[in-house]
């Protein structure tokens, strides 16, 4: 419900009237491909397509809104201040129009935190590439100095400004926004993210203030990137690292804990022997222990980090090394191995320690991930810059061995000389045969054995063959699995 009636724009459809499917439902299926895997746009990845900005001061419903916009839970929503810290993009597409939806930290201009002040930076960065910005005010409230701080920010950004007054849920309310006129805008949109209130109002006028589209404008990223996940426990530098490796100072960091609350992408291209490279890489919060998990908003991010694994082609265990390697990045190493995920692990912060120090750190941790030998571990420091090409690199090769795969014919000659070197023991007072072998997937590798006794593969044997293919077809970085099946009749 509005405070003042204001005419709606007009609406054209000016999609293609060809048989096929009209740009915006590609557009549509794309993005409800990627919410499906529980992804946002990466930072980064918007090309020509217009911005819009959500900004306000905390706990003001941003992300709520932000989420309802976009079409999915794509930021952790929780009813405490300053969840919400990095900038977070979405793919938009509301009314015809195509956008980039950008929500952003509570403004709070008058904080001395740093953890805040660095908030507003990235507000201020938020609005410097925005086309159109939605200031969220409170409905429920008087104007505050933040408020008119945020005003005061967009007045001399010069920006086409949508101005709403969320937690509108009642009629009472909605009559109550009318105090927020004295902030000095001409028109007040009053909506209830939570309930979805009055949305279409402002999705229109979201759309009228877009600029004309650019029709010739490329897609900046596609399905082939890389997708790179960074994890860890909390302080390990993940954001440090994410900052090296994209060269700007794009997530938010800060020397305490938690400061890494949702699962941020960000899109890196590189240049190698074969053209650009795309990677996006996913910045994560910080995994503890289950039982050190207190508060909802950070059980609600730890799920986030795992799905984040899942949605990898590659995660990037990052231990701090002066602490060393604990049993709980063990335990997130075997979950990256069990999610079938290439792994490599880099050990940060190593300009803090001594070339023994180095050692043991290195030591402890191929003693700690001795079910994982082929990982590759790097010694790092994302905050001087050292190695950080060199583990961008590791995972490149992870990646690349994920999805490799052997012809039937090699694997068959190989497994001759297997056969030849050491076959399988007896089973029952049997012999075991093994007929051939068959790569039948990728991403990880996954080899298919054909025997006459599947349960007479002994474990020890099983290792030795998977041990053989390592030798054999190197495969560092990635798991690989070997199944054994009985042969058919028709074989």
């Amino acid at each position: 419900m509005a405070v003042r009636k204001k005419k709606s724009p007009a609406f054209v459809d000016e999609s293609p009237a060809s048989g096929g499917p009209s740009m915006g439902a590609q557009l549509t299926s794309d993005i409800s491909r990627r919410r499906r895997r529980g992804e946002s746009l990466p930072a980064g990845a918007i090309g020509a397509r217009a911005v819009v900005a959500i900004i306000g001061r905390p706990n003001i419903g941003k992300s709520t809104l932000f989420n309802r916009l976009a079409g999915a839970r794509l930021a952790i929503v929780e009813d405490v201040p300053g969840v919400t810290r990095d900038r977070h993009y979405a793919d938009t597409f509301l009314q015809g129009r195509e956008f980039v939806l950008v929500d952003t930290g509570g403004f709070d201009p008058d904080s001395n935190d740093p953890m805040k002040e660095g908030i507003a930076r990235h507000v201020r960065a938020a609005l410097s590439e925005a086309d159109v910005v939605v200031c969220v005010l409170d409905a429920t409230t008087m104007p505050t100095t933040a408020d008119r701080a945020a005003v005061q920010l967009l007045r001399k950004a010069d920006k086409k400004v949508v101005f709403v007054a969320n937690k509108a849920d009642s009629r009472a309310q909605v009559l109550e926004s009318a105090d927020l006129y004295s902030l000095g805008m001409e028109h007040l949109i009053a909506i209830s993210a939570l309930h979805g209130n009055n949305l279409v109002e402002l999705e229109q006028a979201i759309v009228a203030a877009l600029p004309p589209p650019d029709e010739g404008s490329a897609p900046v990223w596609g399905e082939e990137a890389r997708r790179i996940a960074i994890v860890g426990r909390p302080n390990a530098g993940k954001s440090s690292l994410t900052n090296r490796l994209l060269g700007e100072d794009r997530q938010l960091v800060d020397h305490r804990p938690g400061t890494t609350v949702d699962a941020i992408d960000s899109l890196l291209t590189r240049k190698t022997k074969n053209g650009e490279q795309q990677y996006v890489l996913i910045d994560t919060a910080g995994i503890r222990r289950k039982r050190g998990i207190e508060e909802a908003v950070e059980s609600i991010a730890v799920m986030k980090a795992i799905k984040s694994i899942e949605r990898s082609d590659c995660t990037i265990l990052l231990v701090d090394a002066k602490e060393g390697i604990a049993e709980q990045d063990a335990r997130l190493a075997g979950l990256v191995v069990d999610r079938g995920r290439a792994l490599v692990v880099g050990l940060n912060k190593s300009d803090l320690l001594d070339e023994r120090e180095r050692k043991r750190a290195m030591d402890l941790a191929k003693e700690t991930l001795a079910f994982a030998p082929w990982a590759q571990i790097v010694l790092l420091s994302a905050k001087t810059g050292r190695s950080s090409a060199k583990i961008l690199e590791a995972a490149e090769k992870a990646i690349s061995n994920h999805r490799s795969r052997v012809t039937t014919s090699e694997l068959n000659r190989f497994f001759e000389e297997v056969l030849d070197r050491h076959p399988p023991p007896t089973y029952n007072h049997r012999p075991v045969r093994l007929y051939f072998v068959t790569q039948a997937e990728t991403r990880p590798p996954r080899f298919v054995l054909v025997t006459n006794e599947p349960e007479g593969i002994h474990f020890s044997y099983q290792r030795y063959v998977v041990n053989a293919l390592r030798e054999r077809f190197g495969f560092e970085g990635t798991p690989i699995r070997a199944t054994y099946r009985e042969k058919s009749k028709r074989e």
